[in-house]
């Protein structure tokens, strides 16, 4: 095997600023179930297997929450939330939808207070990235609408931008506002040392976009675009997290000026690697690609070892691939899967 000549931090940058690393970086997503059931079988702790895997895992970095203290059982958005176990895992979902019942935007003002920038405290974050220089830093993040429809309930949030357009825009004008300046503070604290910047919004499902391209356009796109710009003006790439089959907005993301492209399932219609790699390649970073939806959890350790080098080859081919799974591995999916992921992912994945 190649000795290894970058970080990864270097190993990132190499890949954004379209230039060869010395092997295609490797990202991990997975939830706290299938983490531990990773950890059980290596028999070590997170970062042994993070080494021992050659994972190039992004530090996170944040505000620590300093505001006033939310009922008991709820969150700071007034959100309850109940364990439910699945049977192959469990997840805690929201229980309530603190703004469901209004119907417009003045009861909201009198009845609900909104998080405000200066609930957070950002002032520990350079001692988090010291001693790290040779980490990716992930910094700042936005992803309004998730939140809206638990703020005012899945159904009624869908309706709303029909029914109640007001309110959508002036909730999500609150969410992008509050992200927009958290997000700032973030680069401000640590000038130069973001290395990218999460903006995401999940708008496909298993067949096509969630939403028309016009609410889209309407209600999203602004200030995401604000939020990209924030991010180029401080020398951070913008990270685009995106469930589903988006094929027919990925012209509009690219003009937006998104730079990296999670989570590619490319099972879906319009979402195939090769059409990807075609029509955008020369655009866009691509993260993920590893099935989590059949070759991951039901998938031999050989298919995922297929796999892998099928997204080396395609989405990978001349650059621009950050090897990832596509979403969080789930408590379903093998160890041994995963371990085949990455264990492919480094030996085949050298320049």
């Amino acid at each position: 095997m190649p000795k290894e000549t970058m970080s990864s931090r270097e190993r990132w940058l190499a890949v954004l600023q379209r230039k060869k690393p010395d092997r295609v970086p490797m990202d991990y997503w997975a939830t706290a179930e299938a983490t531990d059931r990773l950890c059980k079988y290596l028999g070590c702790d997170f970062d042994e297997a993070l080494r021992r895997l050659h994972i190039d895992i992004p530090l996170p970095v944040w505000g620590h929450y300093v505001g006033p203290k939310p009922p008991e059982g709820q969150d700071i958005w007034g959100l309850k939330h109940r364990a439910i176990n699945y049977g192959t895992g469990t997840y805690y979902e929201v229980a309530n939808a603190p703004l469901g019942e209004y119907t417009s935007v003045e009861e909201i003002e009198r009845n609900y207070r909104w998080p405000t920038v200066d609930d957070w405290d950002f002032s520990h974050i350079p001692d988090r990235v010291k001693g790290k220089e040779d980490r990716p830093v992930r910094g700042g993040q936005c992803e309004p609408f998730l939140l809206y429809c638990q703020l005012r309930g899945l159904e009624r949030a869908f309706q709303d931008l029909v029914e109640y357009p007001e309110i959508v825009e002036y909730c999500l004008g609150k969410l992008f506002d509050l992200a927009y300046e958290s997000t700032r503070r973030i680069f401000e604290i640590i000038p130069g040392r973001v290395t990218f910047c999460y903006v995401a919004e999940d708008l496909g499902s298993q067949r096509g976009l969630l939403m028309s391209k016009e609410h889209i356009k309407r209600f999203l796109f602004p200030g995401m675009k604000r939020m990209i710009d924030l991010a180029h003006s401080a020398g951070v790439y913008v990270f685009h997290h995106d469930d589903g089959a988006i094929r027919d907005i990925i012209p509009d993301l690219i003009e937006l000026g998104i730079d990296i492209l999670n989570p590619i399932q490319w099972r879906l219609p319009g979402m195939d690697r090769e059409g990807l790699k075609r029509d955008f390649g020369d655009k866009l970073i691509f993260h993920g690609g590893v099935d989590n939806q059949v070759t991951l959890p039901f998938g031999t350790p050989a298919d995922v070892r297929r796999e892998v080098e099928e997204n080396l080859a395609i989405l990978g081919a001349g650059g621009g691939y950050i090897l990832a799974p596509c979403h969080n591995i789930q408590s379903v999916s093998p160890p041994e899967n995963v371990v085949a992921m990455y264990e492919a992912g480094y030996e085949l994945g050298w320049s």
